[in-house]
């Protein structure tokens, strides 16, 4: 008798198998987190280079691709060369030279003249640092000396805390000096590795910007054979659009700092605020951290500054907060538009969350990532609506208890619907007049 293999069981195979396999996974993680943490650390660790990559030729895609469709592609036409496989490959070539050295140059330029002036402001701080501090101290006893029940208060809040802060240097600080200095050892050599990477990495990204197309195409190709092909195209799509989000945002987030940090070196330069290089690059870089950002860099700014001058410290507080006004209302809404269509509450949530778990670097992608995943679950619902014909706007279920008893399901018309409604009212008025 002649053995018949039928495909079923070599699908139900595999799927034990799978499930075998996840269930250990899932043990494994939950029993010995720890280990499986060390393990997704080591690997990030060895792959950073290509994670760095990839990351800067993502970041360079829309500079290469402005750079090649408006100057070099042009430059081709113009020359009448033919625009064939060979000549597309030089194109190419020609357009990454170009992004590179344009890169390199305004990064230049920018370090040039930021990096020595920072490095001043911090070497004038180290040094006159005594000296800021005996004027602060002197202003400090000067305000309560002419305001009597404040220095009352001040002194109980010195004679209530002092020794609790001595106990804390006593217990808790001097012991562990030894492992404080070490771990600046390790920061310094994380500093240098990072550095390395990040050398390779722009190595790395300059065959990422070559093969880009290349890249897309097999992620294409691997979506078609998962999927069928209407699951595929809403693959693809949801692909697109998670880049349409991440680059919109992460670019003009980027270019709102640039402004924010020159608006802020002019004006402080025109009020005479001490430091004026160092605060600037504070606020302009910390600015690209949503919400929060504002508040970040402009209060260790605002403290470096009154250990300066106090008065100086205010007119510094009242141009940041107009600074930041201006750029909420008006800067930020031009330059991002309606980019991640989150609200402010979910805003506030992404920073919160993902700043929890990923520090810095969550706080900043924190928000395109959650806008993609609200996308997601908005176009699950609406579909799932859809299919029950129910309304998808928000406006309805607003005022509604219980849909039976409602009428603003039945009565709702969305807005676009509404200007139809009228216009074929008015064609059925005038048909009913004759005109």
């Amino acid at each position: 008798m002649k053995f018949k293999f039928e495909k079923k069981y070599l699908y139900w195979g595999i799927t034990a198998f799978l499930v075998i396999v996840a269930s250990i996974l899932f043990y494994y993680i939950l029993f010995h987190r720890s280990s499986f943490s060390d393990g997704i650390k080591t690997l990030i660790g060895i792959s950073m280079p290509i994670i760095d990559g990839f990351v800067l030729g993502y970041l360079m895609t829309p500079i290469l691709n402005k750079i090649e469709k408006y100057i070099i592609k042009p430059l081709y036409v113009k020359a009448k060369i033919p625009l064939n496989a060979k000549s597309k490959r030089r194109m190419r070539g020609c357009s990454i030279l170009v992004t590179i050295v344009l890169i390199l140059i305004i990064c230049y330029e920018f370090f040039g003249l930021i990096i020595p002036e920072v490095v001043r402001s911090i070497q004038s701080i180290i040094f006159q640092f005594p000296i800021y501090i005996n004027n602060l101290t002197n202003w400090a006893l000067g305000l309560m000396k002419n305001n009597p029940d404040l220095e009352e208060t001040v002194n109980d809040l010195i004679e209530q805390y002092s020794p609790k802060l001595l106990e804390y240097l006593n217990t808790n600080l001097l012991p562990h000096i030894n492992g404080l200095v070490r771990t600046l050892s390790l920061s310094v050599l994380s500093i240098f590795k990072a550095i390395w990477n990040f050398v390779i990495g722009f190595i790395i990204s300059i065959y990422v910007l070559g093969s880009k197309e290349k890249f897309a195409g097999q992620a294409k190709k691997i979506a078609y054979a998962l999927f069928d092909r209407k699951v595929g195209n809403e693959v693809i799509s949801n692909f697109r659009f998670i880049h349409s989000t991440f680059i919109g945002f992460i670019g003009g987030k980027i270019v709102d700092s640039i402004i924010i940090g020159l608006i802020c070196f002019v004006c402080t330069n025109i009020i005479g605020t001490p430091y004026a290089i160092l605060v600037s690059v504070i606020i302009g870089v910390t600015n690209v951290i949503p919400f929060f950002g504002p508040w970040i860099g402009g209060v260790p700014s605002a403290l470096l500054v009154l250990m300066v001058d106090p008065i100086q410290a205010l007119y510094f507080i009242i141009l940041i907060l107009i600074i930041q006004q201006f750029d909420g209302n008006i800067l930020g809404p031009k330059i991002l538009g309606d980019s991640t269509g989150l609200s402010g509450f979910w805003v506030i949530f992404a920073i919160t969350i993902f700043g929890g778990l990923f520090g810095v670097l969550g706080m900043v992608v924190g928000v395109p990532i959650f806008a993609v995943f609200y996308a997601c679950v908005s176009t699950a619902v609406n579909r799932a609506l859809r299919k029950k014909d129910l309304p998808t706007d928000i406006q309805p279920y607003m005022t509604v208890g219980q849909i039976e008893e409602s009428k603003a399901f039945t009565e709702y018309v969305p807005p676009v619907k509404k200007k139809k409604r009228k216009e074929e009212s008015k064609d059925e008025i005038s048909d009913s007049t004759g005109k």
